[in-house]
């Protein structure tokens, strides 16, 4: 069976699409085939691909098995779209979900599925934990990033997103991250005395949101002894602790959540982005049972059941997570990568920063880091920048990445970096 696809109109996107778009200005070729960790553009050109949608393909793209298992479902008339009905594709995933990540963890929750995206895992996060502690007040960090609804966005540091809705923005207090004051300042034990002091002026919270590696803010990591802290204080003031892991979950840190490697077991988890496996959009909430207090249907959303993300997200997991064979691949490509930067860094002044897979060089200049990306795409790697002012570099490749692509793209990156 052949597909027709249109031929290419550049002009299409000025006339139509809104000028809201971002990652085609920086990229601006036109994509048309993927696999692994290689784009296709319409003339047939390469581009090794380290942004893999954002860390929404941490399998890369099209994967062998998820492909197939996806087409075999469709060519069968499996349910595409179900709501919250019982589905075969939904009962797969929960008991892939329990039997490859929940059990092996000994981690007791419960899912939600709320809408498709990680910023809607958000929303019902923060209702569901001001609906179970009856408190309205929530604590998020500076340079945190959860999305772009008002919800999520109230959450969200990044002054760039919030401006068009400032004044919708309410409910929330904003406290430093770890090491946002510097190394030799705990910001735990400053949010510990606010809360405890009746004329700290910060109503007790209903939640404290945290990401443990902060993507979007700039690879910033939570220390162990630091997120421990912040966990127990949620325990001890009646808040519940809610971590996102929309891109740092399914494996993204080495671990298949990032909140594993500092020992601490969150109220409320949100999942998203590679939660499917192969790009299609699934979100889900991790609550802890006695957190789950919602009324039937008092949270919903039309495409919560989306069954044909059910069916790679089971077979991803099925694939990668029935062993620890891709935990190691990880622990190796990573150690790879952060010695290689490492490299890089100090012949530039440079910074590495993040862990696992999502990793990055500081340069402490946005225009070096716009430089270097451009030099990047020059040579037909992709790449993006993150951080208050966009001056890290910011790599998130295919966690099953060939070896051989890696090399590749440390070299390009070590090219650029020169070139600047």
């Amino acid at each position: 069976m052949s597909i027709h696809v249109a031929a290419r109109n550049d002009d299409v996107y000025d006339r139509l699409e809104s000028s809201v778009r971002s990652y085609c200005r920086d990229y601006p070729r036109s994509f048309a085939k993927a696999s692994g960790s290689t784009l296709f553009t319409e003339e047939g050109d390469e581009y090794l691909d380290l942004l893999a949608g954002c860390g929404a393909l941490n399998y890369g793209h099209n994967h062998p098995r998820l492909k197939e298992e996806l087409m075999a479902y469709v060519m069968a008339d499996g349910l595409a779209m179900g709501l919250d009905l019982h589905s075969q594709a939904k009962s797969r995933f929960l008991e892939a979900f329990e039997r490859c990540v929940l059990a092996p963890r000994s981690l007791d929750y419960r899912v939600q599925f709320c809408g498709p995206t990680g910023a809607n895992a958000i929303e019902a996060a923060i209702k569901l934990a001001r609906k179970a502690t009856g408190r309205r007040n929530v604590l998020a960090f500076t340079n945190g990033f959860h999305g772009c609804s008002l919800g999520a966005l109230s959450l969200t540091a990044n002054g760039h997103h919030r401006a068009a809705s400032r004044s919708l923005l309410d409910g929330v207090v904003r406290v430093p991250f770890d090491g946002y004051l510097g190394k030799g300042v705990d910001t735990a034990l400053y949010i510990e005395k606010l809360l405890r002091d009746p004329s700290g002026g910060v109503d007790p919270p209903a939640a404290i949101v945290m990401e443990v590696v902060q993507g979007e803010g700039g690879l910033n990591e939570a220390g162990k002894e630091w997120a421990a802290s912040i966990s127990r204080l949620a325990d001890e003031v009646g808040a519940v602790l809610i971590v996102d892991e929309i891109q740092t979950g399914c494996g993204r840190t080495g671990t298949f959540f990032a909140f594993e490697r500092i020992g601490i077991r969150p109220g409320i988890v949100t999942l998203a982005k590679s939660l499917s496996g192969f790009g299609l959009p699934l979100a889900a909430v991790l609550v802890r049972p006695d957190l789950d207090v919602w009324k039937p249907g008092e949270h919903n959303g039309t495409f919560r059941g989306n069954c044909h993300a059910f069916i790679t997200a089971a077979a991803a997991l099925e694939t990668f997570w029935k062993d620890d064979a891709l935990t190691k691949r990880i622990a190796r490509s990573s150690a790879f990568l952060a010695s290689e930067l490492e490299k890089i860094a100090g012949r530039k002044g440079a910074r590495v920063r993040g862990v696992g897979m999502m990793i990055g060089l500081d340069f402490g200049s946005s225009e070096v880091a716009a430089a270097v990306k451009r030099k990047c795409f020059d040579n037909r790697l992709v790449v993006e920048n993150c951080g208050p002012s966009d001056e890290v570099l910011k790599l998130l490749p295919p966690l099953n990445i060939l070896e051989s692509d890696l090399k590749r793209a440390v070299s390009i990156i070590s090219d650029a970096v020169d070139a600047v």
